[in-house]
C-alpha cells in the first residue's frame, strides 16, 4: 500500500484546509514562518489540476485510497440525488469518521486504528471494519473492556470536546452516540467543490 509520508500540516497547507478538520492543531509560530513568502504561489491551475486536487483532498481527509474512493463515486452515481453530495454523505457515514465525529477518537486516523482493533460496537455488536456504513437509528458505543483504556476513557468523559454535527447525538452517561439522521451537504465542515470530483470521474 502506497503511503504519503509528507507531514500532515504540510499536506493541509497544500490542500488549503485547516489541520483542525483532521483533529490536529497547528502551532502558529512554527507554521507561519516562511523563508520565502512567495514559495507557495503557483501558476493558475488547469481545470484538470483543480479536479484532481479536490479528489486528492477528500481522499486525504477521510484516509481513503483510490480504489475504495472510486467505489464510493460509483455507488453515489447510481443513487438518487446529487452524485457529489451523495458521495460525501457516504464518506461521512464511515464508522471511523463517525467515531471521530462523536469525539471518541482525536483524529480519523486514530479512530480507524481503534475500530480495526475492535474497541467500538454498533448496536451492541463489535464492528472492526472502518468503512462500515452506519444508518439512522444505529447506536455506537465502546466495547466493555475498552472503556478501561485511558485514552478512550478520556474521550468518553463529559469534558471531552465534541463538535457534533446535527445528524449525531452523544449520551455522556451511557457513553454512546446515536445516528439520528443522514448527513447532508450542510454538515460538511471543510471547503470542497465536489462537482469537480464528479467532473474528474465523468471523463
Amino acid at each position: 500500500m502506497a503511503r504519503n509520508m509528507q507531514p500532515i500540516v504540510k499536506r493541509c497547507r497544500t490542500f488549503g484546509i485547516s489541520p483542525a478538520v483532521l483533529g490536529y492543531t497547528e502551532h502558529s509560530k512554527k507554521s507561519s514562518t516562511l523563508r520565502n513568502p512567495n514559495a507557495n504561489k503557483r501558476a493558475k491551475k488547469s481545470e484538470y489540476a483543480r479536479q484532481l486536487n479536490e479528489k486528492q483532498k477528500v481522499k486525504f481527509i477521510y484516509g481513503v485510497l483510490e480504489k475504495q474512493f472510486s467505489k464510493y463515486y460509483e455507488k453515489a452515481e447510481k443513487a438518487t440525488g446529487s452524485t457529489g453530495e451523495v458521495m460525501l454523505s457516504l464518506l461521512e457515514r464511515r464508522l471511523d469518521n463517525v467515531v471521530f465525529r462523536l469525539g471518541l477518537a482525536k483524529t480519523r486516523r486514530e479512530a480507524r486504528q481503534f475500530v480495526t482493533h475492535g474497541h467500538y460496537t454498533v448496536d451492541g455488536r463489535t464492528v472492526n471494519i472502518p468503512s462500515f456504513q452506519v444508518k439512522p437509528g444505529m447506536v455506537i458505543g465502546v466495547k466493555g473492556k475498552s472503556k478501561e483504556i485511558e485514552r478512550i476513557k478520556a474521550y468518553m468523559s463529559e469534558d471531552a470536546f465534541r463538535g457534533l454535527p446535527q445528524w449525531l447525538t452523544y449520551d455522556v452517561e451511557a457513553g454512546e452516540g446515536k445516528v439520528v439522521a443522514l448527513p447532508t451537504r450542510e454538515d460538511i465542515d471543510y471547503d470542497v467543490e465536489e462537482h469537480l470530483i464528479v467532473e474528474f470521474y465523468s471523463k
